[in-house]
């Protein structure tokens, strides 16, 4: 493959986190860097002091101190140019992470950081700035979700490095909190076991986020690309609602969201208004991509009413359209109404975790629904969705995790009713490995593709979505691999769709060949 300056970043970054380089004994920068919320004049620089990540206190073998961290941010990748730097404390309390909201920054900009302490150099990280406002350059961003450790390798992040997108979604269930065993795959195959026991308390959570940061892949796309996360339900516990807990039925249920969400946050590029208070933590937040794309972040979990009929696919639930349930909450749902009607930007996407289409499995009459999507809060879509098209924002599209497979969805107005208006189109991404290497059930996406002719794609494989956006369409390529079991799993591009700018629906394309994805790779950056 041609050798070009985008091979060297992807290069440089892989041997700059790999577990495999010699680093120096006791070199805290064992979880690598991170950033993320770009915005024009500015972007969030994480990092976490950890020599022994696995330390069995949490504190990833750092002492009961303090400690004091310098950070650069450069023009280049070796730091000729150093536009920006500073110290700031990284605090025992906060289990000696790092949150530099570096400001003051170039719009459009690429920029190169890292961090120093005690003779120690940490990897060198790769960020940019969002463009100026009333700008409109391309943007490739991607989306992610779900990756449990136990259940395979996380090559789709190394995979989706490759691509060298500007901005990367989290969409959720960036953790999973089940003891070891605890959530088998399909074929049973546990390929690393998680640290010991179920995550219930501070340091539980903290010595799993440190595991999965262990992951070299996972460190190479933190250090690539800022990164916009937001949180679903692994986080803390399977299937949790508001103050309603999950599967486990353990007592003490607040305490553990309150530890989940405070490792969370000391784990994730986030900025200071997301840092935690207790049991509440600010996540739904707004970030713009100059005049080209508004990206509106929601989050489904801290105000959702618990999930109807006992959770689960249910047939027939008229639980599900009780109209006193809600989703986002109406604090959220006010906001999110605010920001489409006064949003100037080309497209208006919605980041956010779960299944919004509906979504029939069952052949015939009658409903067979999975609760925990946006089809158990019939009532609160229908009100979004009303949203959405009353406020005039242009192009809606919405991003998803949560489901392990790929989806490519119109969204309408009445789902019941084929013909009726479409409000804009749903990009649901697959897992990075949760649910093992995945499967091809044809018989089961026949049943949907037939009873949901708003779904127009289906993929039970796992992968990744990269959208690419320009002011006249949108183009996602659902990215999947054919197995994670293994290590070094290729990728391809296995369905593409485009949405015109003003169409508000998809349209199928004709994905690239291996040879055309292998030259698209070589080009390097746009």
């Amino acid at each position: 493959m041609q050798l070009t300056r985008r091979n060297l970043l992807i290069g440089a970054a892989g041997l700059a986190v790999a577990p495999r380089l010699s680093r120096r004994p006791g070199d805290p920068f064992s979880l690598g860097v991170a950033s993320g919320d770009p915005t024009p004049d500015g972007v969030v620089l994480w990092t976490r002091l950890a020599p022994n990540p696995l330390a069995e206190d949490g504190h990833g073998g750092m002492s009961a101190r303090d400690a004091d961290v310098e950070w650069q941010l450069a023009d280049d990748e070796r730091f000729k140019s150093v536009v920006r730097s500073g110290t700031v404390t990284a605090r025992r309390s906060w289990a000696h992470s790092v949150h530099v909201e570096a400001a003051g920054l170039q719009p459009g900009r690429e920029y190169f950081y890292r961090f120093r302490m005690a003779g120690y150099v940490s990897p060198v990280g790769r960020t940019r700035t969002a463009p100026a406002p009333g700008t409109a350059p391309d943007l490739m961003f991607a989306t992610v979700s779900c990756s449990n450790y136990e259940q395979g390798y996380f090559t789709g992040y190394r995979r989706l490095a490759e691509q060298q997108p500007d901005v990367v979604l989290h969409l959720g269930d960036y953790i999973y909190e089940y003891a070891p065993g605890g959530y088998k795959a399909a074929d049973g195959m546990v390929v690393r076991p998680h640290t010991e026991g179920r995550c219930q308390t501070l340091t539980d959570y903290r010595r799993r986020h440190a595991q999965y940061k262990t992951d070299a892949d996972l460190r190479a796309l933190h250090a690539l690309a800022p990164w916009i996360p937001v949180n679903d339900d692994h986080e803390v516990e399977n299937n949790w609602a508001g103050s309603h807990p999950g599967t486990s039925g353990a007592p003490g249920f607040a305490e553990r969201k309150a530890a989940g969400y405070r490792a969370y946050y000391e784990h994730m590029p986030l900025r200071r208004a997301s840092m935690p208070r207790g049991t509440r933590i600010q996540l739904y937040r707004r970030l713009s991509w100059g005049s080209l794309a508004t990206f509106h972040v929601l989050d489904t979990r801290q105000v959702r009413s618990d999930q109807p009929c006992d959770d689960g696919v249910r047939m027939d639930c008229d639980e599900r359209l009780d109209s006193r349930r809600v989703l986002t909450g109406p604090e959220q749902r006010r906001w999110l109404a605010s920001g489409l009607r006064s949003s100037g930007a080309r497209w208006n996407v919605l980041a956010q975790q779960i299944f919004m289409a509906q979504h029939d499995y069952h052949l015939g009459p009658g409903k067979e629904l999975l609760v925990d999507t946006w089809d158990g809060y019939a009532a609160e879509r229908d009100r979004v969705l009303g949203d959405v098209a009353a406020s005039g924002a242009r192009n809606p599209v919405v991003l998803t995790g949560d489901i392990h497979a790929h989806y490519a969805s119109d969204l309408l107005a009445n789902f019941d009713d084929p013909d009726s208006r479409r409000v804009g189109v749903e990009l649901v991404t697959t897992s990075i490995t949760s649910d093992g290497d995945g499967y091809d059930d044809a018989a089961g996406r026949a049943v949907e593709l037939a009873e949901n002719p708003h779904i127009k794609y289906v993929d039970q494989r796992r992968g990744f979505v990269v959208c690419r956006l320009t002011t006249g369409e949108l183009r996602a390529d659902f990215h999947t691999m054919p197995y994670v079991s293994k290590r070094n799993a290729p990728s391809t591009i296995a369905a593409s769709f485009t949405v015109p700018d003003g169409a508000h629906g998809l349209a199928r394309s004709k994905a690239a060949t291996p040879r055309q994805q292998q030259a698209a790779v070589a080009a390097g950056p746009r």
